[in-house]
């Protein structure tokens, strides 16, 4: 007991001062035995010490690391085709964002490790974009994972609720749609991610736009398996590794809201681009789809890169999934599999 802790000291004393007062650490004839009593004693405290320690050891390694809000797309470029970002008018133009006082940064990082990129319109309430890297598949399924909300985006205080944030959607925002015609729709989704933690990082509300839910569960679930099939049949580096570079986005609408605060897009849209395994030759698609109820069985068109381009560039700005001159602007997936005879269900 000489060189333990002050807590261990006070657990002796009080167990000391407790058996002095009758308690049950007592000799047949009544009478306290001091020495057995202090090795009963020492041998409980170490064992709540003991017990203490696992629990903090333990609970080191659980607690995730906050989410890095950066000043620049460059400064998280590790999942941009060449470290390029998109090119979006009048939001983010050769790579500079053109309001930083909206749109911020978020490197999305979970369990000290970035996961993916998003760019957040804390006006609109809803990401721009979440960029990727495809890596395949290695745990299956959907985790069971609380939805996040990201603290670096607000000025807030220890007594502040989940319905008080003012630059993101909350849990309470999705929660007033009584009728249920929106769910919380993946930009990043949970399929396309490759291990649990990676899957556990697309829970945070900053990667999720209010989605109709047939949509959501219709056309556009379908396109994201249309996607992964793609990107896993055909998408690989040198190793043999799975990899492919995503994005996906929404457009926001002019005055749709939920519950008064989080914009309802009008559209989402994704493209993909990879280089062709064992092949010089790369490898582009794109989907987008209006965010509207879906009725009976439905497909979204596998578009090109110039296709998606002419839908959302604006007079005098043009936009750009992946800038540069690796990914092929006029052919698609679709296309590509009319010439092996594989199918991954990417309707033209």
């Amino acid at each position: 007991m000489e060189n333990g802790s002050v807590m261990e000291r006070a657990v002796f004393n009080r167990a000391v001062e407790r058996m002095n007062s009758g308690g049950d650490e007592q000799s047949d004839c009544g009478v306290q035995e001091p020495l057995k009593v202090e090795m009963k004693i020492q041998k409980r405290v170490t064992a709540t010490s003991v017990r203490m320690w696992r629990f903090l050891l333990v609970a080191a390694f659980i607690v995730p690391t906050a989410t890095e809000l950066v000043d620049s797309v460059s400064d998280c470029a590790e999942f941009l085709l060449n470290k390029r970002p998109p090119q979006i008018p009048g939001i983010l133009e050769g790579g500079t964002i053109q309001n930083q006082n909206r749109y911020k940064v978020i490197c999305q990082t979970f369990m000290d490790q970035r996961r993916f990129l998003t760019l957040y319109d804390i006006k609109k309430r809803i990401p721009v974009f979440s960029a990727y890297k495809y890596k395949g598949e290695q745990d299956k399924g959907r985790p069971k994972t609380p939805w996040r909300t990201e603290p670096q985006l607000e000025e807030r205080n220890d007594n502040m609720r989940d319905d008080q944030y003012i630059n993101q959607a909350s849990n309470a925002d999705y929660k007033t749609d009584n009728k249920q015609r929106y769910n919380r729709g993946h930009l990043f989704p949970v399929s396309h991610a490759f291990n649990t933690d990676d899957k556990k990082s697309t829970f945070t509300l900053t990667n999720i736009v209010p989605q109709a839910v047939t949509f959501n569960g219709g056309s556009w679930e379908k396109m994201e398996s249309c996607t992964k099939c793609a990107l896993q049949e055909y998408c690989h580096i040198n190793n043999g590794d799975p990899e492919g570079f995503v994005v996906t986005g929404a457009r926001p609408s002019e005055s749709n809201t939920l519950n008064n605060r989080v914009n309802i897009p009008s559209m989402l849209w994704t493209a993909f681009c990879c280089r062709i395994r064992n092949t010089n030759r790369w490898l582009a698609s794109a989907h987008w789809g209006d965010n509207i109820a879906e009725y009976g069985s439905k497909y979204l068109q596998t578009k090109s890169l110039a296709q998606l381009h002419q839908e959302l560039s604006s007079v005098g700005s043009a936009f750009e999934a992946f800038p540069g001159k690796e990914c092929p602007l006029h052919t698609n997936v679709a296309e590509f599999h009319t010439e092996d005879g594989k199918q991954c269900q990417c309707h033209r």
